[in-house]
């Protein structure tokens, strides 16, 4: 079996966290080698609703939402799925998502996920100037519409987090809201506009420029499963794949909702869930967007690309190796037609991703407790495309060992 040693870090996981991470350490001086089963920009990153969300900081799990959970479950177009079989796995992360929930947490994970997701429209400015890709990010609201108008009440929970960070809202009644987008259905009463953000208009694109840029700089990208993490006697890493192993100093493991596995067998054993969300895209939709919309009854995003209206989200809890139900799809794509009356639905494509989902709704950034060399960048989320830029710098500081640019404690792998 033939050793190799010739890069000081490897990355696992070549999703848009994994690059920004290759990026931003191939910058520092690092070589660096990035090792993924797809390619670069394949996975989740290649199918997500382009959202760059510098204000979200709401977490997923709040205070009494365990009573819509049910109905949410039991309902065909509802925003969550479950396969039955798959609910004693699941029913561990689902006692610490409640749990997470309580009032003594929800501030403090507020205030990490703001801390990770502030300055990421600049952040990704920065990165794809002089790529030629300046123009996939556009200035965007992002909108939160509803069909209850007490749903945008300021006095609510979510709203109010917002509010209290200085997230710049404001909340419109239908008719304003159809004057910005003219294409929304008359049945949404109301609207939230999240002001100062960013769009992605082709993510899947994002990450291969960003990918073409790093290789510029020396990065290499090999398409390659990983196996086993083995930490040698020599002080080195040796990372297994299907044909040989490779060495190599520091690892980073940015391997989404896969990089549970790769962990539990030095012991380490992370509450991770497979959240794995659809999307439809219409291909030749006749309409056209100016930001992005969220259903915040349905839970899912619509954001005009390249490719055509993306429709993406809702939450299916099956596990990894599960095969794609594309019925969850085609739920979204009946309610983009129900939110946009005069979308053409005749030219149609579907996709599933696994979102690597932590029951906190923070990611795991730093290093692994009691294996030197091996740092942790997953569990993301929804927000991984937003996160990946600070992300990135705060692993480049930790492995360089410079100051970090946000306090780093939250996010620690430990903290479970």
């Amino acid at each position: 079996m033939t050793l190799q040693a010739d890069h000081q870090v490897t990355v696992i996981g070549a999703g848009i966290v994994g690059i920004c991470c290759a990026l931003e350490l191939s910058r520092a001086g690092y070589t660096v080698r990035v090792l993924d089963r797809a390619g670069p920009a394949e996975g989740a990153s290649l199918g997500n609703a382009g959202v760059i969300s510098p204000w979200s900081c709401v977490p997923q799990s709040l205070p009494g939402q365990w009573k819509h959970i049910p109905r949410w479950t039991l309902n065909p177009d509802g925003p969550v799925a479950l396969r039955w079989r798959y609910l004693p796995h699941l029913l561990p992360w689902i006692a610490r998502f409640l749990a997470s929930a309580s009032w003594s947490r929800i501030d403090r994970i507020a205030d990490a996920l703001f801390a990770l997701n502030d300055d990421a429209p600049d952040l990704y400015r920065a990165l794809v100037r002089g790529t030629g890709g300046e123009n996939l990010i556009r200035e965007s609201s992002y909108i939160h519409v509803f069909r209850d108008p007490r749903q945008a009440d300021p006095a609510s929970l979510q709203w109010r987090m917002r509010l209290a960070r200085g997230v710049p809202l404001t909340f419109v009644t239908g008719n304003e809201v159809r004057e910005i987008e003219p294409t929304l259905s008359g049945e949404y009463q109301a609207a939230v506009l999240i002001q100062s953000q960013a769009r992605c208009i082709n993510p899947g694109r994002l990450g291969k420029v960003l990918a073409q840029t790093a290789q510029k700089q020396g990065v290499v990208f090999e398409t390659t499963e990983v196996k086993e993490l083995i930490r040698g006697s020599d002080d080195l890493w040796q990372i297994r794949t299907a044909d040989r192993a490779i060495r190599s100093s520091q690892l980073v493991l940015a391997g989404g909702a896969w990089s549970a596995r790769l962990l539990a067998p030095l012991g380490i054993h992370v509450p991770l869930e497979s959240e794995r969300g659809y999307h439809t895209v219409f291909t030749n939709p006749g309409v056209t967007l100016n930001n992005s919309i969220l259903d915040g009854d349905r839970k899912f995003a619509v954001s005009s690309m390249e490719v055509g209206l993306r429709c993406a989200g809702t939450a299916e809890f099956a596990g990894l190796d599960a095969l794609p139900d594309y019925q969850r799809a085609k739920v979204i794509g009946r309610l983009a037609k129900r939110m946009l009356p005069e979308l053409n639905t005749s030219e149609v494509s579907e996709w599933m991703g696994s979102r690597p989902a932590t029951p906190d709704s923070l990611p795991c950034i730093g290093s692994a407790p009691g294996q030197k060399g091996l740092f942790v960048a997953f569990g993301h989320g929804h927000l991984g495309l937003t996160q990946a830029p600070m992300t990135a710098l705060m692993m480049t500081a930790m492995i360089s060992g410079t100051p970090c640019p946000i306090e780093p404690k939250p996010y620690r792998l430990n903290r479970f």
